[in-house]
């Protein structure tokens, strides 16, 4: 980074109010002394340190969801449109921040400045969206069978919730958490990725800063930064928190579902995915191109919703290479803050390092690499994290291609009918999102029939990347099955209660039953 950029970069940090090291807790504006070890948050782009947060021991943790406890006593009684209004100032606050925090995104996380604001847009728009859901946490009534009763039900506020986010999203998917619950009433607890430390400090900053304006108690909402064994399975393991909402990977899934259930607290996953594209005779190949490059490429392949898997049609499969090779060749790769990158680094040199170990795999059993997946050098490039989109022929059945990698590596799989294509599709264990390309009606509406895809999101030209806010987020198998975001995702934040009132004077009881002297 040069020296023009560097002096800007301070500037953005310093009106975010981070400064050389940060605390590591935080009760909404308060920021708590810690007890934990150092951590170092090293910008992919240039491989240098951007700060430094002193992180949450167990202790701090417990202290942190104690306090949260605390205020969800008396958040809960605040009406849930006054709560709403606390959010809309929230996203306005954001609104305020968006180039600045946008710029954060981009520079600890390495996704380009675009794609560093759109986060930040996201949050914004899940903020409004949270206003609007504030007036609408709809109960139900029914017809009672006994004679002058009435029955409903309703929803009221869960608790506290733990949110546990992973590096790729830094402060979207907090957001689609955090903004639900707050209107539902409840507490947050956030337990951020280690590797964007700052990106949760910022937010933390901006958000905690309303809620104290407000007046309300700065346990509203809360972060704890520190490892997975250190904060996220004392969070998880704890009663003091029913819900934990997890995104990340399959293994940090099993374990956080596994000490929640432990303890019969709700676990809300959203996990991996190994996404496929099905790209039929009839496509409009020039849809299909625009939509894969920026889904297999965007974010340098580090979303769950990243086409892994392109399954084409044989006639078209040569077509449609030739066309990917070409514009895989036109894709700038450099610094995520230049306006001219489509493509910034990995997150670390490990992320690179598992990247060359699956071609590897991919070349011993049997697959070629059609284009990419160097790791580049000299210049920015020194700092280890950038490599060249890679695209791969494969058969779906590769054990490298059953998993999820997180990297630009694209998957190209030949079929011959729509009935395997569909048999491919599903066969890995993972069912986040999908997408076919057709123009046939009746190949899109058995894709998305009972018979088609299985996964949480099915789309019909268009991306499996990019998904918006109003739907619920989520996938099947080995993807977690919960949903966050966006429809009626929001139940999941409270806690459902039946009610019957009995206004006759008499006391029936259901299904007829006489019990006692008549």
């Amino acid at each position: 980074m040069r020296r023009g950029e560097e002096i800007v970069m301070q500037k953005i940090l310093d009106g975010l109010g981070i400064g050389k090291t940060s605390r590591g807790a935080a009760a909404g504006s308060r920021w708590l002394e810690c007890g934990g070890g150092v951590l170092e948050s090293v910008s992919p782009v240039d491989g240098k340190v951007l700060g430094r947060v002193v992180q949450a021991s167990p202790e701090d943790c417990d202290r942190v969801i104690a306090r949260a406890a605390e205020a969800f006593r008396e958040w809960r009684m605040v009406p849930a449109p006054k709560r709403g209004e606390v959010v809309r100032r929230i996203g306005n606050a954001f609104r305020e921040r968006k180039q600045d925090l946008g710029a954060l995104v981009s520079l600890e996380m390495g996704k380009i400045r675009a794609e560093g604001e759109g986060e930040v847009q996201e949050l914004i728009d899940i903020c409004d969206f949270a206003v609007g859901q504030s007036r609408m946490l709809y109960g139900f009534t029914m017809h009672s069978e006994r004679p002058g009763h009435r029955m409903y039900e309703q929803y009221h506020p869960l608790g506290t919730v733990g949110v546990i986010t992973a590096f790729n999203f830094p402060v979207a998917v907090w957001a689609w958490n955090a903004m639900i619950a707050l209107v539902c009433g409840d507490a947050v607890v956030w337990k951020p990725s280690s590797k964007v430390p700052l990106c949760a400090v910022a937010a933390m900053n901006i958000a905690g800063r309303v809620i104290a304006e407000s007046g309300y108690p700065d346990g509203v909402l809360n972060v704890v930064i520190g490892g997975g064994k250190d904060v996220g399975e004392k969070m998880a393991s704890d009663v003091r928190v029913p819900l934990v909402s997890a995104t990340g990977s399959v293994p940090m899934g099993r374990r956080v579902a596994e000490l929640v259930a432990a303890r019969l607290g709700k676990p809300l996953l959203e996990l991996g995915g190994n996404n496929a594209v099905i790209v039929t005779p009839g496509a409009d190949l020039d849809l299909a191109l625009r939509a894969v490059l920026f889904g297999a490429v965007g974010t340098s392949g580090q979303r769950c919703t990243t086409i892994r898997r392109l399954i084409v049609h044989h006639s078209v499969f040569d077509r449609l290479k030739d066309l990917l090779v070409s514009a895989y060749r036109q894709v700038r790769i450099g610094n995520p803050l230049d306006a001219a990158t489509l493509m910034g680094p990995l997150v670390d040199r490990e992320a690179v390092e598992a990247m060359q170990k699956a071609l590897g795999e991919i070349r011993a059993q049997g697959g070629r690499v059609l284009y990419g997946g160097e790791v580049l050098t000299g210049g920015l490039y020194d700092a280890g994290t950038y490599v060249s989109p890679c695209i791969c022929e494969v058969e779906n059945h590769y054990p490298v291609v059953q998993r999820e990698t997180f990297a630009p590596i694209l998957y190209m799989i030949r079929y011959e009918d729509f009935d395997q294509a569909l048999e491919l599709h599903n066969a890995v264990p993972q069912g986040l999102t999908s997408a076919v390309f057709t123009n046939d009606l009746r190949e899109s509406e058995k894709f998305l029939s009972h018979a088609g895809s299985d996964c949480g999101i099915a789309n019909v030209n268009v991306s499996t990347s990019g998904a918006e806010i109003g739907g619920a987020f989520g996938g099947e198998k080995e993807s977690g099955g919960g949903r966050e975001s966006g429809s009626d995702a929001w139940k999941a934040y409270m806690r459902r209660q039946t009610s019957t009132i009995n206004w006759s004077g008499d006391m029936p009881l259901a299904q007829g039953i006489k019990f006692g002297a008549s």
